[in-house]
């Protein structure tokens, strides 16, 4: 009898923790269904990180002032609070996790495991177990495992380096190849017959390209003349720095370099110009600096290539192009999106075979200059 109670005893402390014990391999939430959990749910979701909770409906997206929260949701630009969750960050997690001290994290996928509690009295997440980031859970996050383990504990000129030789030989296309490479690198994601121009935001038709007015053409971000490439293959071709604009914009900006100010461009007034500088709108200061960025490593002088160089001035000349603080500052103010993932990924799996460290890995630029 005494043998029977003590196996019963025992049978109900397996059935307890049974019970009572996380289950290994739960499912992966998008933010909407984590949302509808109970609360006191332990739970795994999975989201891109959209911002900062300040309060129960306001969320900060740039300009950061807290590294005690994130907010998640399964668009990478989402901008409804109600379309979001708020994840609490404990201390150990707000050196690597916080935007204050991590601004670049914002659009990361991450994958978070805690239980499902208020945060501001809005659907949250607490007592965090672990955060998993650019977990490649999404359509967005298909860096290759592995591609960039070289560059461990590297900085400065030896970093700059590396990812030079990670992301040379690439395949190159032919010119007159641009044409149907953008087609799909550039796809407006709300109309696949249509693609989106650099610097007007326009959405027109894949096959009004050409060199008619209001035709959209093949601009080099970095101008062919700094460097006077042309349209051979290599930097003259690369599509990582190779967008669909409009003709007449384009000539607007002639081989100019970034920078801030001047007047409004008439034909598409969020671009502004002067003598010597282009700006191009908000929505892709940070496109820009990252695509200059990568012609600025891919292209280092070896093999008989060019060494394109960027300096912090503009009215440069020859293979350099400026203005490094300002591309520095539109890189951080605009982060890497969705349409950027997504053109990386296009880019490396179906023309050119290599990618841009600058959006996989937007720390490196701080890290190289």
């Amino acid at each position: 009898m005494l043998f029977l109670k003590k196996w019963m005893v025992l049978m109900a402390g397996v059935f307890i923790l049974l019970i009572t014990s996380p289950v290994q391999g739960a499912d992966v939430l998008s933010v909407q269904d984590a949302k509808e959990q109970p609360n006191g749910t332990e739970i795994t979701v999975e989201g891109y990180v959209v911002g900062v909770p300040t309060a129960v409906n306001q969320v900060e997206q740039s300009s950061f002032t807290s590294n005690y929260a994130l907010a998640l949701a399964d668009d990478p630009d989402e901008t409804q609070v109600s379309e979001m969750i708020f994840v609490k960050l404990d201390n150990s997690y707000r050196n690597e996790f916080g935007l204050v001290d991590n601004p670049e994290n914002i659009g990361a996928l991450l994958k978070v495991d805690g239980t499902r509690d208020p945060y501001f009295s809005h659907e949250g997440i607490e007592n965090v177990r672990y955060i998993q980031k650019n977990c490649g859970g999404g359509e967005d996050e298909q860096t290759p495992t592995g591609y960039y383990d070289s560059t461990e504990g590297l900085s400065g000129d030896a970093l700059k380096q590396e990812l030079h030789d990670i992301i040379d030989d690439h395949t190159e296309l032919s010119y007159s190849n641009v044409w149907e490479a953008l087609r799909e690198t550039d796809e407006d994601p709300d109309n696949p017959d249509h693609v989106i121009l650099l610097y007007s935001g326009q959405s027109l038709s894949k096959f009004d390209n050409g060199g008619n007015v209001d035709d959209w053409n093949r601009e080099h971000v970095w101008a062919k003349s700094h460097g006077d490439f042309g349209t051979s293959r290599g930097p003259g071709t690369d599509l990582h720095h190779l967008r669909p604009t409009d003709v007449t914009v384009n000539s607007a900006r002639g081989n100019l370099d970034f920078d801030n100010g001047g007047a409004a461009l008439p034909e598409a007034s969020e671009n502004y110009y002067d003598g010597d500088s282009w700006e191009p709108r908000d929505e892709v200061k940070g496109d820009v600096a990252r695509m200059i960025f990568y012609m600025a490593v891919r292209y280092e002088g070896d093999g008989g290539e060019l060494d394109l160089e960027i300096e912090d001035y503009t009215g440069t000349s020859g293979p350099h192009l400026g203005k490094l603080s300002t591309l520095k500052q539109w890189h951080e103010n605009d982060p890497v999106d969705a349409f950027e993932r997504n053109r990386n990924d296009v880019i490396y799996n179906d023309y050119q075979g290599n990618r841009n460290p600058f959006i996989d890995q937007p720390e490196f630029v701080e890290q190289v200059w």
